[in-house]
């Protein structure tokens, strides 16, 4: 089984998005916290909770998969519940970048929580978001130093002003993901899930289909196009791709294209209408309505807005 398991982590292309710290200075429970990137969050005082259940206090981690929404409380004392669109309008009323200085320089503000955030993406042959694949929900990690440190290590590294910060942080992201991966097998977390939802690495058919998608996003990936890459029947090959992955091909589909208009959303400039073109929609109403259904918010707030740690 370890062949396998290396032969996952070598297909893995690792990205490193982004670091930061944050203050909590207004406790807030967010319903359905969202978003498509991976985040690691260590707790470095104060308290996160995690679906009113689990709690992360000092020196413990909470690993949020993308594409998995969860019920998260940052600080410890109770606090009314607010949907993820309204607590990513009004973000700046909850968190506070670590250092930043107050908006009113008379008021002396109370730091419930101070967290680590790094953020990253996992692509299984640069197509497949991988913790999005095995369906992993979200966890606490109270017991791992190693991770606690690479998370230290890569935020350090990133607010650095060194030669080399960039290729570093990749290095140590790289690790933190191998670790993390390693924590998850050490421990038989979601061991049978891994098995069972990792079987597309063992059918190259179904590597060409994630290739396809990837490369045509904004074209035709109908159930037949599919069947004509992975030489199956039409009737078959939505049967095929699910037995495999879990999901339906046209749920992966939209899936793949979301996450890549968010990418555009973030890191370029254009209309929101050929962002939806560039990733199959021609009809940008119908783009807007299921953007909104996916994520909680309108695109163009997403634009604005960002993620929570890109405060």
């Amino acid at each position: 089984m370890i062949d396998d398991y290396n032969k996952i982590i070598e297909s893995l292309n690792i990205k490193f998005i982004r670091s930061n710290t944050l203050n909590v200075i207004q406790p807030v429970k967010v319903n359905n916290f969202y978003d498509v990137q991976n985040s690691l969050i260590l707790v470095n005082s104060g308290m996160i909770k995690l679906d009113n259940q689990q709690e992360a206090g000092p020196g413990s981690l909470m690993f949020l998969p993308g594409g998995k929404s969860a019920q998260i409380t940052f600080g410890a004392q109770e606090t009314d519940e607010i949907m993820n669109e309204v607590f990513m309008n009004k973000r700046e009323q909850f968190l506070r970048q670590h250092g930043a200085p107050s908006s009113d320089v008379m008021v002396e503000e109370v730091v419930h929580t101070n967290f680590t955030t790094v953020t990253f993406d996992v692509k299984a042959f640069d197509s497949v978001n991988f913790f999005t694949s095995l369906d992993l929900p979200p966890f606490i990690i109270s017991d791992n130093i190693l991770l606690k440190d690479l998370v230290q290590k890569i935020s350090q590294e990133n607010n650095s002003e060194v030669a080399g910060k960039s290729r570093v942080t990749n290095l140590l992201t790289e690790y933190l993901i191998i670790q993390l991966f390693r924590h998850i097998l050490e421990r038989n977390m979601f061991v049978e899930q891994l098995a069972t939802n990792s079987n597309y690495f063992k059918d190259p058919r179904l590597i060409d289909i994630f290739n396809y998608i990837k490369k045509e996003l904004s074209g035709d990936l109908s159930n037949k196009v599919l069947a004509g890459v992975a030489n199956v029947s039409e009737d078959y090959v939505g049967q095929y791709f699910k037995m495999l992955t879990g999901i339906n091909p046209q749920d992966y589909i939209e899936y793949q294209r979301m996450e890549k208009a968010v990418e555009l959303l973030r890191t370029s400039k254009k209309s929101i209408r050929q962002i939806g073109q560039e990733v199959g929609y021609k009809d940008t109403a119908y783009f807007c309505r299921r953007f909104k259904m996916m994520f909680g918010i309108p695109a163009g707030k997403m634009r604005r807005r960002d993620s929570l740690i890109d405060i």
